[in-house]
């Protein structure tokens, strides 16, 4: 089986040897090529919706790994115990809704060795989200697929997770070290991921740690192609007729410039 790009990237994330927990499995073409790699040696495909599901037990059975690889019908990990799993893939969703899935599901989540997460939206937010749940962000990796960019990474316990202890986000976003010095939440889609209350967010937070470490190139376009989208919109908005909801959002938007060049500046480094 031949995976998209994203999807291959995912799988290459996950530790060899361990049982697999697919949320959201849609077609189950994660398990199934998992599988024939001998990667993994089990794994339960979940969706909360039957046609996906009956779609992955259709690939499933087609290549005859129905002892392999369970499916189920489940809203999260509702439809699952502690214990069953090592690696849980959560991917192609946005970010609240899989804050609400690992949140909801805390009990069974913190028996996962690791996670292995791709948020559509709302990243900054759900890097902040995933730390202050006491969980270490390890590996990074970001593609580009049919024009759309892809952040994805792999996520462990910390050392108080598995006590069943949960860090304290008022205190985690008040001791976030080095604020940038403006408000920003960025998009991999234009106007996609901006928060009602933006908070500060680090470069780290935005644009993913170790992407920025490595000067990740698939990053590099992303930064390239937004500060573009920014200063085309700021031309815009500057020859608009002035207004208090305009003057709001030219400042918006030169403040996401300003996260942008300085993330741009890491490549310059």
């Amino acid at each position: 089986m031949q995976l998209s790009l994203r999807l291959s990237a995912i799988a290459d994330l996950v530790t060899e040897g361990n049982r697999l927990v697919d949320v959201g499995c849609d077609h189950g073409y994660l398990p199934v090529y998992l599988i024939q790699q001998k990667k993994i040696p089990s794994a339960i495909a979940m969706d909360v919706r039957k046609g996906p599901l009956s779609r992955a037990q259709e690939h499933i059975r087609q290549y005859g790994l129905e002892e392999y690889i369970q499916t189920r019908l489940s809203d999260g990990l509702e439809g699952l115990k502690a214990g069953e799993g090592d690696t849980l893939v959560i991917a192609g969703m946005g970010g609240p809704l899989m804050e609400r899935i690992l949140t909801d599901g805390r009990s069974v989540r913190n028996s996962f060795s690791e996670l292995i997460l791709q948020p559509q939206s709302d990243i900054p937010h759900f890097r902040r989200f995933i730390q202050s749940e006491g969980w270490e962000i390890t590996e990074e990796k970001m593609v580009e697929e049919d024009g759309k960019f892809y952040p994805m990474m792999r996520v462990v316990p910390g050392e108080n997770v598995h006590s069943s202890l949960k860090l304290n986000v008022d205190s985690f976003t008040k001791n976030t070290s080095v604020k940038a010095a403006f408000s920003e939440n960025l998009h991999a889609d234009e106007g996609a991921e901006m928060p009602e209350n933006p908070a500060a967010y680090t470069l780290e937070e935005a644009f993913g740690k170790y992407l920025l470490q490595e000067k990740n190139q698939v990053l590099y376009r992303y930064l390239q192609r937004e500060s573009r989208i920014r200063s085309q919109i700021l031309e815009q908005l500057e020859a608009a007729p002035k207004a208090e909801a305009v003057t709001a959002r030219i400042l918006e938007v030169k403040e996401e410039a300003q996260l942008i060049a300085a993330a741009l500046e890491e490549y310059e480094g």
